[in-house]
């Protein structure tokens, strides 16, 4: 007796031979297609409600969509997806990771798969470029490692962001940040603040910057510098979006951070903001910042503040060669403040610590911690703590010119 994936395959096949591939085929073309050989095989094989619905889904999925992964996709609770070759597919929901039940069937339509997620974002993977970064129609980050460089077959791996863009409301309730922080940090945007978020992966870097984007008055002209556009910036009108291209085999030379960057400054910005700083991109992000573009806002890995600082130094000097101390002259005037996110163990995103850069003394950049985290109690395997203020804002010339003062100082 046959099994369902034979009678699939058989499906698939049929379905295949009877598209007109020399023209575009709509989504309800395709529906209908299936439908009509569901019906035509159920004659010869008893088929339930709920089979006859799989079928339909899975088909359609696997010539429209993006086969198994559609239903991942398609799925709110799952914030992360990842294909390790063929046979294996994990998946984070709540902050736990586990393995799905499906698999792909074959390397060829894991492959189908990758390339129509590629070719959407206008990026090439292949074997003589093997990694790529990219995204899909909303907004999920992807990236992909393909074989030579990935000895156990294709890896896929995709970040689903929130269909809804989580504001600062949404970070207060899941108790994320508190809200005298959230209102100290929506008042040095406002006045220009530049300010770098940090933290490790997975810590909510994106998904924080993009809620502080939206403190950004909404006259000011924003022009966003991604390597693979995910920011979801609401209420700026005169928004201005652009994304890094990878160089390819048809000739286009490659785009970079840097370059785009250097062309912002060119097109009239009030705020650079730089999804995230990886290389040496830090020294053009801190010559805006020290040029003028104040209410710059950008990301980048790190354990610490401390370290922030550190891996910057690192990157200015992976592009130009200069002091350090000059270096850091740069960056004590170019950032204002860092705030520091973090994953606790319980699986929890957290806002560890806001620090404003004080300057440089005697050769290092000096930080004063403003909040910091403190823990109080663990219940339920969930970790209790809060924000705490620890420090008070020293340099007040851009709050002032912003007509804005603190509360309770």
């Amino acid at each position: 007796m046959e099994t369902y994936r034979q009678i699939k395959e058989q499906m698939q096949a049929d379905i295949r031979t009877r598209i007109d591939f020399s023209r575009e085929v709509s989504d309800e073309e395709i529906a209908g297609l299936i439908d009509e050989i569901i019906i035509r095989r159920s004659k010869q094989q008893y088929f339930s409600i709920e089979d006859r619905v799989r079928l339909k889904n899975e088909l359609f999925y696997s010539i429209r969509k993006l086969d198994i992964l559609q239903e991942l996709v398609d799925d709110n609770s799952v914030t992360e997806i990842m294909v390790n070759g063929i046979g294996n597919v994990f998946i984070e929901r709540a902050g736990h990771l586990m393995k799905w039940d499906k698999c792909f069937e074959s390397v060829e339509k894991l492959q189908d798969v990758i390339q129509q997620i590629v070719a959407k974002s206008n990026r090439v993977v292949n074997e003589s470029s093997p990694i790529v970064d990219a995204r899909l129609e909303n907004g999920s980050r992807v990236n992909v490692v393909l074989p030579p460089v990935a000895l156990n077959g294709p890896i896929l791996t995709i970040r689903r962001f929130p269909d809804k863009p989580i504001g600062m409301e949404d970070l207060i309730r899941f108790g994320s940040v508190t809200p005298e922080a959230v209102e100290f940090l929506r008042k040095l945007v406002i006045c220009g603040y530049n300010i770098f978020i940090s933290g490790g992966t997975g810590s909510g870097k994106t998904t924080f910057l993009n809620a502080l984007s939206n403190f950004i008055p909404s006259d000011e002209r924003v022009i966003t510098i991604e390597d693979s556009a995910e920011l979801q910036i609401q209420d700026v009108p005169n928004l201005v979006r652009l994304e890094t291209r990878n160089a390819n085999t048809e000739g286009c030379v490659p785009i970079t951070i840097r370059d785009l960057i250097r062309s912002s400054l060119r097109m009239r910005p009030d705020r650079i903001i730089v999804g995230e700083v990886r290389g040496a991109e830090a020294m053009e992000l801190l010559s805006a910042m020290n040029t003028g573009h104040d209410g710059s806002i950008s990301t980048g890995h790190a354990n610490s503040s401390e370290d922030m600082l550190a891996r910057l130094e690192t990157m200015v000097l992976m592009g130009i060669e200069l002091p350090l101390s000059a270096i850091r002259r740069q960056l004590a005037s170019g950032i204002d403040i860092i705030v520091h996110l973090g994953r606790l163990r319980d699986k929890s995103r957290r806002v560890l610590e806001i620090c404003e850069v004080m300057g440089v003394m005697d050769g290092e950049v000096k930080m004063e911690k403003l909040y910091e985290f403190k823990e109080e109690s663990v219940i339920g395997g969930r970790i209790n703590g809060s924000l705490v203020k620890t420090g008070s804002l020293k340099n007040r010339e851009k709050l002032h010119r912003g007509g804005m003062s603190l509360e309770g100082d």
